[in-house]
């Protein structure tokens, strides 16, 4: 391990991290202190060592005890009295100690007078304005350390939440490969049953596609063009497995090159053949145009429904899943309307460009 990252690593333990935020709250009291107000830098030291340690008091009993028991839990009078009874406990502790201990060690005086440390002691003991004004200082640290505790915890809330979307969609999509390679392989097996000669062009495409699949949309976002080669792909296989019992249009608009979420698109497509065209008796038909306009790209694909099919809506894995993806993926930026009317199924899907 390098130097570099031996320090960095030093530097993150957490008992290193609190001792060096202390020294620099000390040494911030230290280095901007009036010295004509003392006698000296013991002095000023030994002052304000008194306030560090009253400081600390606060702060872990405020961090570690009265926050999770109270606050979290929204018990906030509790909270509230908790504290109060914590500053003032530790003030009578600073009181006691610089009235009975640090002023009389360096009290001077030109006409022999006795500091009287009982008298000056009650009296600051029941000011509230040395109450209210000594807790502000004493306090401050616990609300810089509750702050960044606050921080940390939500940057690792997003940290965790960031991974917990990227697992998530490692999950679909390992889902959703297997359900398209069920479908291709599918298509193969017959062909092969019938010992065609389209075969091997089956097998180029799926090569293809499965090289894509593999090494090509392993990333967040694709490139839309890329998309469209493996969708021209899966529909050239489609048409040597129903040869004319599918007549397929497919319109493609795109000039400039914006990325997408992969396989979201192909996934609809494959819903067409799996549900409308496979149960299809007659001449099926599938209409596909994808544009991008602005800052959108649209989707929309139209097939026909068979007769004998019950109800082409259906909810398949493959759909479930690109639903998942596109939350995860486009939160509420994304806009998908899925109809059935006149013996048509219908799909509009718009996306941001990325």
């Amino acid at each position: 391990m390098s130097s570099s990252k031996k320090t960095s690593t030093f530097f993150n333990i957490p008992i290193v991290k609190h001792f060096l935020f202390w020294l620099g709250i000390y040494a911030y009291f230290v280095g901007t202190v009036n010295m004509s107000y003392y006698s000296g830098y013991k002095e000023v030291i030994e002052h304000y060592a008194i306030y560090i340690v009253c400081q600390v008091i606060v702060a872990y009993i405020c961090l570690y005890f009265l926050i999770p028991r109270f606050l979290i839990s929204k018990k906030n009078i509790r909270f509230a009295i908790s504290l109060l009874l914590l500053l003032a406990g530790v003030f009578i502790i600073f009181v006691g100690f610089h009235e009975y201990y640090h002023i009389p060690r360096y009290f001077k005086s030109g006409d022999n007078a006795i500091y009287d440390s009982t008298t000056i002691f009650w009296e600051k003991l029941l000011d509230l304005r040395v109450f209210f004004g000594k807790s502000t200082i004493i306090l401050t640290p616990t609300i810089l350390l509750v702050v960044a505790n606050f921080y940390k915890e939500k940057q690792d809330y997003l940290q965790l939440k960031e991974q917990k979307i990227a697992t998530e969609l490692s999950v679909l999509k390992h889902q959703l490969n297997p359900h398209f390679l069920f479908n291709t392989l599918n298509n193969l097996y017959a062909l092969s049953i019938d010992k065609s000669d389209k075969a091997p062009e089956v097998i180029a495409k799926l090569s293809e596609i499965l090289d894509y699949i593999l090494y090509g949309c392993n990333d967040k976002y694709v490139s839309l063009k890329k998309e469209i080669e493996l969708i021209e792909n899966y529909l050239d296989l489609e048409k040597v497995r129903y040869d004319d019992r599918v007549a397929i249009s497919f319109n493609k608009n795109v000039e400039a090159d914006v990325s997408i979420a992969p396989l979201i698109l192909l996934t609809f497509i494959e819903n067409t053949f799996k549900h409308g065209v496979a149960h299809e008796l007659k001449k099926a038909y599938i209409d596909i145009k994808i544009a991008v306009e602005e800052k959108l790209i649209r989707f929309d694909i139209s097939n026909s429904i068979a007769k004998n099919m019950t109800s082409a809506n259906k909810e398949t894995i493959g759909l479930t899943n690109v639903k998942k993806q596109l939350e995860l993926l486009y939160f509420d930026e994304y806009s998908l309307d899925i109809n059935e009317e006149n013996n048509c199924f219908n799909v509009h899907l718009k996306l941001p460009v990325k």
